[in-house]
């Protein structure tokens, strides 16, 4: 007797997804598999799994995470001017700024950017209260759950949190834009550097590649010797430092250089995070 052998796949993946979400999946390798399963069977495309395993890894992860380290926050005193105020946030090119009185941990509240508008237009500044303008900082746990604070920030509205540490000390801060892009990868807006930029540095020992970026341009930027034998771009030598096609988060150092997987699919690495080794200044 003839079989549809096309049948017989359709029904076993059928078959497995019925399974899948009849229950609870046994494990977490057992659900990514079934969605590579739907990759494969052109259920989903790569861009939905990506997003989905981001998903999957952000309920795993906590603030502490990914957080901007303290060191790295730009803050605003309570008691600046206008005229002090506003070069930082030209220079900084954010939207929100936390506002600390007379230490770091002394958080007042948040200042949005769009909310000095009307301060400059204002004939006499002379009379400027910065305090007037504050929004109420949200206050988080290090160890507060990524998707849980997803959830409140879309809940409550809000796009920023204070890290705290166990101690009642700022740790560091977060911003919705932080969670998402764990989720579907780096978002680039308006402010962002020009799309042919390959390096982007974010902090002192934190810049962001392209994987695309020549091996040449990588050598020259930081004044490095990489070899190009083997490979054009960076990412061709980070996946073959991997030795495999990494995920999202995982890292490798090569050269003393850390390498983070910021944004990748089944086939190649987008983007990552670099930081360098700590003898190196650019």
């Amino acid at each position: 007797m003839n079989v549809d052998r096309n049948g017989q796949e359709e029904k076993s993946f059928l078959g497995r997804i019925a399974q899948a979400f009849s229950s609870e999946p046994n494990s977490r390798e057992e659900l990514q598999g079934i969605l590579k399963l739907a990759v494969d069977n052109d259920i989903i495309d790569e861009d939905a799994h990506s997003i989905i395993e981001g998903a999957m890894e952000v309920s795993a992860m906590q603030a502490r995470d990914i957080m901007v380290p303290r060191p790295q926050m730009v803050c605003i005193k309570a008691s600046s001017t206008l005229e002090e105020i506003l070069p930082e946030i030209i220079r900084s090119k954010h939207s929100r700024y936390p506002v600390i009185g007379e230490s770091p941990d002394d958080v007042l509240g948040v200042l949005l950017a769009k909310d000095l508008l009307p301060q400059i237009l204002r004939d006499d500044k002379a009379d400027f209260d910065m305090r007037t303008l504050l929004r109420q900082s949200v206050v988080v746990p290090e160890s507060k759950r990524l998707n849980v604070l997803l959830h409140e920030f879309r809940e409550n509205r809000n796009h920023m949190a204070i890290v705290i540490d166990e101690y009642g000390g700022v740790a560091g801060l977060v911003t919705i834009e932080d969670v998402l892009e764990e989720i579907v990868g780096e978002i680039e807006d308006e402010t962002d550097e020009a799309e042919d930029q390959y390096i982007r540095r974010i902090a002192d020992d934190d810049y962001f590649i392209k994987a695309l970026t020549p091996i040449d341009d990588f050598n020259e930027y930081f004044e490095v010797d990489i070899s190009d034998d083997e490979f054009d771009t960076i990412g061709g030598v980070v996946m073959h430092a991997f030795g495999h096609m990494p995920t999202r988060n995982e890292v490798t150092r090569i050269e003393g250089f850390e390498f983070k997987v910021i944004n990748a699919d089944q086939r190649k690495i987008h983007s990552l995070r670099l930081r360098p080794p700590s003898n190196l200044s650019n």
